[in-house]
């Protein structure tokens, strides 16, 4: 049986961020991802929005990170060419009831220390978009948008060439920790095992049934694993209506049905919010959702034309809570949470993810560097 350092499962952007920053400590790394291709998941089936640490509690690991994350990941697309647009995000209110939450918002940004975070009236968002609608606004210069795929490569790269490798098409059947070490069957084209100083569980939605495949485990760490579907759709035939990002007040679950665009200026809208039953990963893009998506966006873009919309495609979280409860934190355990030496597991790693992926890739060769023996 093959034996290396730090195996990492998961080769979506944490899991990649994760092996690049073990390898250039000098950890030996091994990468098993389940699919044949790097970030098929939750890494980039999303806005592919850069952050600014609105949203999120005081104190939690999405505030700290995302905000401690901001500058470093625009420096690290500058240096490495890889397409990004600082483009400034704005948060809409569109009726006076709303102004309240607005307010809230903009208290806990600046908690947070969200930087550049400003109120604004109305007038004043609307002479910087027209098209808009709004009786108050939030302005947030920092926000942007980042290539999620040209990221990931740039991560794996980086990875690499620090001596770490991938092993596509592997999938971890079962995981037993014992002796100070993790015996790790794998299924492939071709089953094999291996065995590992350390392991970090970063596979995402994958990252529950490793979990539950592991023995030395105790179960009651594993959380539970909940569901949430968002469909996007795209504007077919039109001129994109903003340069600026725009996002609504948050309703349940998400950050609302939100105007985005990708690098090309192709305008797209979403996510809506659908909780699903069971942990099966359906991506289909359901195709009558289309008067759902106009009545949204016409309250903060009333010139959209009629017909203008298609169904462009669904991203799912990792959630860890269900409808109905404020979002959870990341879930980033260590040996202090579980008592499994050697092991990282993360669960509900979805917005903010993104953005905080080189923090939380530090983050975790830190931990594992303090479990060091």
């Amino acid at each position: 049986m093959d034996h290396i350092d730090c195996m990492v499962a998961g080769g979506g952007v944490i899991g990649l961020a994760i092996a690049r920053s073990l390898a250039r400590v000098g950890r030996e790394v091994v990468i098993v991802e389940a699919e044949n291709i790097i970030g098929s998941h939750t890494s980039s089936r999303n806005s592919e929005v850069i952050h600014a640490g609105i949203y999120y509690a005081t104190d939690s690991l999405k505030a700290r990170f995302c905000v401690a994350s901001i500058n470093r990941l625009y420096a690290y697309c500058r240096e490495r060419n890889i397409p990004h647009k600082q483009t400034g995000k704005l948060i809409v209110a569109t009726h006076d009831e709303e102004l309240p939450k607005l307010k809230s918002i903009y208290a806990q940004a600046i908690a947070n220390g969200t930087p550049g975070m400003r109120e604004i009236p109305a007038a004043d968002a609307i002479a910087l978009e027209p098209e808009l609608n709004c009786v108050g606004a939030l302005h947030s210069p920092m926000t942007g948008i980042v290539d999620s795929h040209a990221l990931m490569l740039s991560l794996q790269g980086e990875a690499e060439d620090a001596g770490s490798m991938i092993a596509f098409c592997s999938r971890v059947s079962s995981v037993r920790a014992g002796n100070g070490k993790f015996f790790v069957q794998i299924e492939g084209d071709q089953p094999y095992a291996m065995s590992s100083d350390y392991f970090i569980n970063a596979a995402g939605h994958g990252a529950w049934d490793i979990a539950r495949s592991m023995t030395g485990l105790q179960k009651d760490h594993i959380p539970p694993h909940y569901l949430s579907k968002g469909s996007y759709y795209s504007l077919s035939g039109h001129t994109c209506p903003f340069e600026t990002l725009v996002y609504p007040v948050p309703g349940d679950g998400s950050l609302g049905i939100h105007f985005t665009r990708d690098l090309a200026g192709q305008a797209r809208f979403g996510p809506n919010v659908l909780w699903m039953e069971g942990e099966e990963l359906d991506y289909s893009v359901p195709q009558d959702r289309g008067a759902e998506f106009t009545e949204a966006i016409r309250t903060y873009w009333p010139g959209l034309p009629d017909g203008a919309l298609m169904p462009s495609y669904c991203g799912i979280r990792p959630k860890l809570v269900s409808s109905g409860v404020p979002a959870a934190d990341f879930l980033i355990q260590s040996r202090d949470d579980h008592g499994v030496d050697g092991l990282v597991q993360l669960f509900g790693i979805e917005s903010p993810g993104l953005t905080s992926c080189l923090v939380i890739g530090d983050y975790v060769a830190a931990l594992v560097t303090q479990e060091s023996r």
